[in-house]
């Protein structure tokens, strides 16, 4: 009995974890025999962490070629946004257009779920893209690439903890679909994040943390004071300024000045 009870749970932890990679990713995976409602988010970090590896090996192999660390880096964002689909890019780019694009809630969200992109969305990207490109590329040059692991560990947690503490904005989408986690849930996946990233850079991950810690706190603030809580461009948006904050505070305690 108690074989058997093993069995099951790591089966259990295994199909929580493809269920990670189906919602999170694209990657031509085998489907989990279901999807757990709410979602199993501890295994968020975890998907994170082997797209973090597709993305890292893809800059290294760059590097080994000789392409040189510009170069690797943007191989590094390409293949990131290929194994997303780039859903976190198109919810950072739907939320700073809704944010910012409209007077009143209604409005926001009507902007939010269209699909074109406007001027705020457009400039959000840029931005983003190249500062993170800027600080991926400075890192692999000096030989700290493991902190691309860790952070795309950090990254996914913010989106498990946004999820678990705002309310829905809309009421429908797929962040209402997914079902509402607990906060002992969102509290597990942080600290998945945080083992994982830990083990991947040491002491560093702390102020990493810290640091999506206070950009995920922002968002949030923003986010219930525009629209009253979170949709899934919100929690994309999340994992995109989690991303960026945590390469700031690598580059600026990696990197000689």
């Amino acid at each position: 009995m108690r074989n058997t009870d093993s069995g099951d749970r790591l089966s259990q932890l295994l199909d929580d974890l493809r269920a990670a990679f189906a919602l999170l990713s694209r990657l031509p995976l085998p489907p989990p025999r279901h999807f757990a409602t709410p979602p199993a988010v501890w295994a968020w970090p975890l998907a994170g962490l082997g797209m973090g590896a597709l993305s890292t090996a893809a800059a290294l192999l760059a590097l080994v070629v000789g392409l040189g660390p510009g170069l690797a880096a943007a191989l590094a964002l390409a293949c990131a946004a290929l194994t997303t689909g780039a859903m976190h890019e198109d919810g950072l780019a739907d939320t700073a257009d809704g944010l910012w694009g409209g007077w009143e809630k209604a409005r926001r969200l009507e902007i939010m779920k269209d699909s074109h992109i406007g001027t705020y969305g457009v400039m959000a990207l840029l931005l983003t893209t190249l500062a993170r490109w800027s600080a991926v590329a400075a890192l692999l040059a000096a030989g700290h690439w493991p902190v691309l692991l860790a952070i795309a560990a950090l990254s996914r947690a913010p989106m498990a903890v946004l999820l678990a503490l705002l309310p829905n904005a809309r009421g429908q989408g797929l962040s209402h679909s997914v079902g509402r986690p607990t906060a002992r849930a969102a509290a597990l996946s942080c600290a998945v994040a945080l083992i994982g990233a830990g083990l991947c850079t040491g002491t560093v991950a702390l102020p990493m943390a810290l640091a999506v810690a206070g950009s995920s706190l922002i968002l949030a603030r923003v986010a219930v004071a525009k629209i009253g809580g979170q949709t899934g461009d919100i929690l994309g948006a999340s994992q995109q300024l989690a991303e960026l904050a945590a390469l700031a505070t690598a580059t600026a305690l990696l990197i000689p000045a």
